[in-house]
Order: structure tokens, then C-alpha cells, then sequence
């Protein structure tokens, strides 16, 4: 039985995600010295692990935002988009809660970028919830037309 509107509402929410992992991952890729740094400012790894999380995060956010955009291996694209937006989560609300004020480093390594803070976690959780979303669909009903 098809559903049209849950197939558009996939394709609405897929290239959504695909547009905000893809355009979050080029300025870190750019300057990941910098991305580095705003990731030691969340004090929750030492500067090596923070150095190798900024060489990695940023290319995996670019993998998973191309195979949402090009709908390719949307159960393993979701999953991960899932995992890291959980992690964001996570790493928000330990900095809320010592109360940290430094920028998220998500869309900008510039200190200038947005702040952590309760409106940063709500569009985490509302991305969290739309990957999770897409995933169960996938494992749900795979097939090379999902949406």
C-alpha cells in the first residue's frame, strides 16, 4: 500500500538533514584547527582526541549528508545522522549544565557562531527525531524508491 504523504514527508525531511549535515561540514572542513578548538571548549576531551574528532566529524557529516541527498544506504545514512545528533545533544547539555559559554561549533568554527544553548538542543532533538524517524521507515521497508 503506498502512502504518498508519508513518502513526501520522508523526502522533505531527507534533504533536509542532507542540506544541514553537508553545509554544517564545510567550514570544519575547512578549518579544522579551528573546529578542534571549539570542540576543546566543551572540556570533555583532551586536545589529541578533540584534534582527531575534528580531522573525522566533519568528513562523516559530509558522507552522511551526500548519501541523504543522493538516497543511498538511507538505513546506515540515518543511523549515523541519529548517532551524531545524539551525541550534539549530549555534549550541549553538559555544557549548559556546567554552564559553559562558548560557541556550539556546528555550523562555524568562528567564535562568532552560534551559542550552545536550549534553542541549539531543540533543533538537535528535532533533527535527532527526524533521523530516527527516517531510519525506521528504512529498516522498516527497504527498497531502492525509498524516499
Amino acid at each position: 500500500m503506498s502512502d504518498p504523504a508519508g513518502n513526501r514527508l520522508a523526502t522533505l525531511l531527507r534533504l533536509g538533514l542532507a542540506v544541514v549535515f553537508i553545509y554544517a561540514s564545510l567550514d570544519k572542513i575547512a578549518h579544522p584547527a579551528a573546529f578542534a578548538a571549539a570542540i576543546g571548549h566543551y572540556q570533555l576531551l583532551p586536545g589529541f582526541l578533540a584534534a582527531l574528532l575534528a580531522a573525522i566529524l566533519p568528513w562523516l557529516e559530509l558522507g552522511c549528508g551526500l548519501a541523504l541527498l543522493l538516497n543511498r544506504g538511507m538505513a546506515g545514512a540515518t543511523l549515523l545522522a541519529a548517532g551524531m545528533n545524539l551525541v550534539f545533544i549530549l555534549a550541549i547539555t553538559t555544557a549548559l549544565a556546567r554552564g559553559l559559554d562558548i560557541s556550539c561549533g556546528c555550523f562555524s568554527t568562528s567564535d562568532a557562531g552560534s551559542r550552545v544553548g536550549v534553542t541549539r538542543l531543540l533543533e538537535d532533538l528535532v533533527l535527532l527525531l527526524a533521523a530516527g524517524w527516517l531510519y525506521l521507515r528504512a529498516i522498516a521497508a527497504p527498497r531502492p524508491d525509498f524516499a
